[in-house]
């Protein structure tokens, strides 16, 4: 199986060599479930964010590309409400460009580079795309809203003390929603509003 030795040696690379602002490990005894927390780049919408995402490795990796989402909520043309990522690096060919070649801290920068350019022409979310094309200055408002109330929390404090911000960031979550109400309603809106990226 070419995917183990794979893997031991990308989460080696991963842990002595990180790409900046990224940071990837297992979860658990499983090579082919990994955690990864990316640092919203400065001068963007996201600066002073830390983002969390899951990553799973299928069977037939590397010939078929990684599985990632984001768990941290994001307010992104390409990334939609349950954290699935539009990025070409992340689909085969194609439609895609997923190489064996490429890598997960490849791909990662990639997303990250994602995150500070995002690409309304090819959205998950066709509201935050329109609003990222005729309304830069209301996408930008939204976009660091969005990143105080759901990505800054957890960067305070020591990543040990994660669990405590969880648990406060659960209780704090009905009064978050309510006040971002006008983009709940956009999230709400039927799939139809929304193009899938596959």
């Amino acid at each position: 199986m070419q995917r183990a030795p794979r893997m031991k040696r990308e989460l080696q690379m991963l842990s002595t060599e990180p790409p900046p602002g990224i940071t990837c490990w297992q979860s658990g005894d499983q090579t082919d479930d990994l955690r990864a927390q990316i640092i919203g780049g400065a001068e963007t919408p996201y600066q002073g964010g830390l983002f969390s995402l899951e990553i799973k490795i299928p069977e037939r990796y590397p010939f078929e590309p990684p599985k990632i989402r984001f768990l941290t909520p994001i307010y992104h043309p390409n990334i939609d409400n349950s954290g699935r990522i539009c990025h070409d690096a992340l689909k085969l060919p194609p439609k895609g460009a997923w190489r064996p070649s490429l890598n997960i801290s490849t791909v990662l920068t990639s997303i990250q580079l994602l995150m500070g350019e995002p690409n309304p022409d090819d959205p998950l979310m066709a509201d935050i795309s329109s609003e990222f094309k005729y309304n830069k200055l209301l996408f930008m408002e939204n976009a660091r809203k969005w990143t105080e109330e759901h990505a800054v929390q957890k960067n305070l404090g020591a990543v040990e003390n994660n669990k405590e911000n969880n648990t406060q960031e659960q209780k704090t979550l009905p009064r978050k929603r309510d006040s971002l109400s006008a983009q709940q309603e956009m999230e709400e809106r039927p799939q139809a509003a929304k193009k899938t990226c596959l």
